[in-house]
């Protein structure tokens, strides 16, 4: 009897010791998009919002075994990747916006490290102190993302402000995309 409680305290232990956190299931769902792109509409923004009209396309361009890059194409603008880098159990999203020679921009890598491990279908990133110190009015953003067998849905609101923006792409129907970045390297 002893030798039976014995063996499942141990199993007990060691099935919770390596249950995934949200985070690490979120990864994992992400991996099987690399090398895909996908069409994306705006579900909300402001009406005068410049992305209204244009194709929006995310390229899943490049998956390392801790980072992502996605560029996000507006019609014709190549110039935004999201990054995410997932260390140490937390997923951080960065925005990498490059000039068309390929040189960053001023603003550039804001964003933000989810502060805990999320949920396997939604990782949130409240905007950290590098995008505080550089753009003081995003100081209050927060970004989302959104993902599951369908879905993937980028998301930003400025709290305390009417500034949201969300955009949608079905994961069904991937589209044929052999662009690159502004100042792509690998």
């Amino acid at each position: 009897m002893k030798k039976i409680s014995i063996l499942f305290v141990l199993t007990t232990f060691f099935s919770t010791a390596h249950a995934q956190t949200g985070a690490e299931e979120f990864w994992k769902k992400l991996q099987p998009l690399c090398g895909k792109s996908f069409e994306g509409n705006i579900t909300e923004a402001p009406e005068n919002d410049s992305f209204r009209g244009k194709k929006l396309v995310m390229q899943v361009k490049s998956c390392k075994s801790n980072q992502i890059r996605i560029p996000f194409y507006v019609g014709e603008d190549k110039s935004r990747t999201w990054v995410l880098t997932y260390e140490k159990g937390l997923i951080t999203l960065k925005h990498d916006h490059r000039h068309e020679d390929g040189t960053p921009d001023k603003v550039t890598q804001y964003g933000g490290t989810t502060p805990n491990f999320g949920l396997s279908t939604i990782q949130i990133f409240p905007a950290d102190q590098q995008t505080s110190d550089l753009l003081p009015n995003a100081s209050t953003n927060v970004w989302w993302i959104t993902l599951d067998e369908k879905n993937f849905t980028y998301n930003l609101r400025r709290l305390g402000t009417e500034r949201v923006f969300s955009v949608s792409f079905d994961l069904s129907k991937p589209v044929e995309c052999s662009d690159s970045p502004w100042g792509w390297k690998e």
